[in-house]
């Protein structure tokens, strides 16, 4: 890391008063893998979170998800600065997909979302996705922990698009939108049902010039298919609206529908109680993704796989025989 590395206190305080500078730093060292950098980052959250007042925090994470090409980012910027001007503070927390191929992402949301990028009252940060399954990097959880430190009050975190595995946002947010495009028909059956299910408001974008009728029937059939779906966990039943992120259109109406959410789930105690949830499968995923971390960079199991690999590559050794094996190796330490 280029940048110099300073004293858990200082990260703190700085994060705290709200500097833009020690937050991104302090992103950065959770994000990054070597070990020194991790041990300053836990320090820095806990000390965050054990502030009486952190969990006194009224905030919003609201999670947006969408094929490619429905328009999140113009969404979110639309939204974002119509948010601002109500008096929000707006942090988004905005994954990049990583190439299977180069290891590399584009992390061009900044430059996707110009008008709120400069904005005082807004924080944008982009993140390569790596290998983490869910649309949303390995460590968005504690990147949402320090932007509400740093007093964003709305935390919008957009996936990198529609997936069999997208729903895992919905294990970050309190409120979970799908954005469509107008033209159901075919294109409704090749939405996933699980994110259907899952998703608390679904917003038929593009809906100006000559697409306003077209998205009104989208939004129709759309509206026909919710009512055939399970009763949501929340006791809020779906509700599907129509905008134009680029005329900014429908903001409005959509923020009511999310206040109206926040306040129905509240009175209910779901809101607090899905957090709690969401708490514990934190923890479970941290263990699960440490346990991994440790199986991989053990040295006897490296050099167990590297010397069993081409064995199972010929097909002479069973895969799952091959991994029961190394399992085997790594419990009995």
């Amino acid at each position: 890391m280029a940048r110099p590395i300073f004293s858990p206190k200082i990260y703190v305080e700085g994060i705290r008063n709200g500097n833009r500078v020690l937050l991104a730093q302090a992103i950065s060292l959770i994000e990054s893998t070597r070990p020194e950098h991790q041990k300053l980052a836990d320090e820095i959250i806990s000390e965050l979170i054990s502030d009486p007042n952190f969990s006194k925090k009224n905030t919003l994470r609201i999670g947006i998800t969408g094929s490619p090409g429905v328009g999140k980012s113009t969404f979110i910027e639309a939204m974002g600065m119509f948010l601002i001007e109500k008096g929000h503070r707006v942090a988004v927390l905005a994954i990049d997909p990583t190439s299977q191929i180069s290891r590399g992402s584009i992390l061009g949301d900044k430059t996707r979302m110009e008008q709120l990028s400069m904005s005082e009252n807004a924080f944008i940060r982009p993140s390569p996705s790596g290998n983490s399954l869910g649309g949303v990097a390995r460590k968005t959880r504690e990147t949402i922990l320090l932007v509400e430190a740093a007093g964003f009050d709305i935390v919008f975190v957009e996936t990198v698009g529609v997936g069999q595995s997208e729903t895992a946002v919905r294990d970050l947010t309190d409120i979970f939108l799908l954005l469509l495009l107008p033209g159901a028909g075919d294109e409704l059956q090749g939405i996933k049902r699980g994110i259907v299910e899952m998703a608390d408001i679904l917003v038929v974008n593009k809906s100006d010039g000559d697409r306003v009728k077209l998205a009104n029937q989208a939004r129709a059939n759309y509206l026909n298919a919710t009512h055939l779906l399970p009763q949501n966990e929340s006791g809020w039943s779906p509700k599907v609206l129509t905008c134009s992120a680029l005329e900014k259109i429908g903001q409005e109406e959509i923020w009511k529908n999310i206040l109206d959410f926040q306040e129905k789930t509240l009175a209910s105690g779901w809101f607090f109680e899905n957090r709690k949830r969401q708490n514990k499968s934190w923890m479970l995923d941290a263990i699960r993704s440490g346990l991994l971390d440790s199986f991989f960079s053990d040295p006897e199991i490296r050099a167990f796989l590297e010397k069993i690999e081409p064995d199972v590559l010929a097909g002479k050794v069973w895969p799952f025989g091959a991994a029961r094996e190394a399992l085997g190796i790594f419990l009995k330490k």
